[in-house]
């Protein structure tokens, strides 16, 4: 059906790109592998650019034959563009809302394993018994556990680091819901949580609905606006499926699965993050609601720690001397762990301009702001380097206190 009208005022979603197809047109295709490729005119998408929610579709033909009055462009034009795109899934609309709201997410970086979960089984094992792992818990694990911080690289890299982490986890609480706060990777909001059960290759893990309903009306309803976010992200499913792996058959948890998009412009301005009105609001918000909640509660912090190298946008290769470098900055970064401090934590990283792109910073500044550790303790430390120089990721496994 066709609800598409010169007064319409569709947006064009992100996460979309545009290859050339042949000499005088253009494939539009999903980055996020959610909607359908088209194929359209360079006038077409040069249009569908302007299809930003604000301006109706008569508006944006006006305004586009103002800048190019010989273009061939028609009302009636631009709704066939607008419904030809929706019913591809490429515009943020109620057709890709309703596709997208089911009650379980699907897999998204485990396909290797959908068939196969002994394979994923016998992968797992192996990130607590590899080479050097502790066969006892470090100390420093006497107190109640509020948080661990945790990599979401994949598990081949990530490896014995993950054990780290999860031995410590599964040692010291008892928690029955874990907040996952993980970095958001696709979606350009702030914060964004979801309702939907995760499914895995184990089988499925239920989110904590209460919690989620408590978290939505103490922060509002744009917790749940964004469609998208969770679809194609890795850095909540990672956590999920260690957590199943771990508890399956100990005893029933739930998950609360929240992103946390980037803080760069409290960085760029070296502002306290809490000085923001929404960032504010959430902490909050998570703070009030485990205050009130019947079951314990324990925090997953998903995010890793530099990312250098021509992959991520640097003119130079990840070498030494450059990786030792960003290994003693990762350093102090950690120091600030020991503290539990959250602004130690963003002022060593807003210092350095975030030039590493640290990808944990806004997930476990928010857990530090919100769970407000007592101390916190670094467990293990890795420093990915591709064999090329083209990328190092470095990350850690560290835990956190009451």
């Amino acid at each position: 059906m066709n609800f598409y009208t010169p007064e319409s005022r569709p947006r064009l979603r992100y996460g979309l790109a545009a290859r050339p197809y042949n000499s005088s047109d253009v494939v539009l295709y999903d980055t996020l592998g959610i909607g359908q490729a088209v194929v359209l005119s360079r006038l077409a998408v040069a249009v569908a650019g302007r299809l930003d929610g604000q301006s109706t579709l008569a508006e944006v033909v006006r305004e586009f034959r103002a800048e190019y009055p010989f273009a061939p462009l028609s009302t009636n034009d631009v709704v066939g563009l607008a419904v030809a795109l929706d019913e591809a899934l490429l515009l943020d609309s109620p057709r890709l809302r309703a596709h997208l709201d089911t009650p379980v997410r699907r897999p998204a970086c485990l396909a290797p394993f959908a068939a196969d979960p002994a394979a994923l089984r016998d992968q797992l094992a192996g990130l607590f018994s590899a080479s050097g792992f502790p066969s006892e818990r470090p100390p420093g694990g006497r107190d109640r556990l509020r948080a661990v911080f945790v990599p979401h690289m994949d598990y081949g890299r990530g490896n014995v680091t993950y054990g780290y982490a999860y031995k410590e986890l599964i040692e010291n609480t008892d928690a029955r819901v874990f907040v996952i706060v993980g970095t958001s990777h696709y979606s350009p909001s702030r914060f964004s949580v979801s309702r939907q059960h995760f499914d895995t290759p184990l089988g499925l893990v239920e989110t904590d609905q209460d919690f989620i309903d408590r978290l939505v009306a103490r922060y509002g309803p744009e917790l749940l606006e964004d469609p998208v976010a969770h679809v194609p992200e890795h850095s909540i499913e990672l956590e999920v499926v260690l957590l199943q792996y771990l508890l399956a058959g100990r005893r029933p948890f739930k998950i609360v699965p929240l992103l946390t998009g980037s803080i760069h412009d409290r960085v760029v301005g070296r502002a306290d993050p809490a000085g923001a009105d929404d960032i504010a609001r959430m902490v909050e918000a998570l703070h009030a609601v485990e205050a009130a909640y019947p079951e314990p509660v324990c925090y997953v912090i998903s995010g890793d720690l530099a990312h250098i190298g021509p992959k991520f946008g640097d003119a130079r290769q990840a070498q030494e001397p450059w990786l030792a470098e960003s290994r003693d900055k990762d350093a102090a970064v950690l120091r600030t762990f020991e503290s539990a401090d959250p602004a130690a934590f963003f002022n060593v990283i807003a210092e350095e301009e975030n030039s590493r792109r640290i990808c944990g910073l806004s997930p476990a500044w928010l857990t530090l702001a919100v769970a407000r550790p007592r101390a916190g303790q670094v467990l293990h430390y890795q420093q990915y380097v591709h064999p090329r120089g083209h990328e190092s990721v470095s990350f850690a496994a560290a835990a956190f206190y009451a």
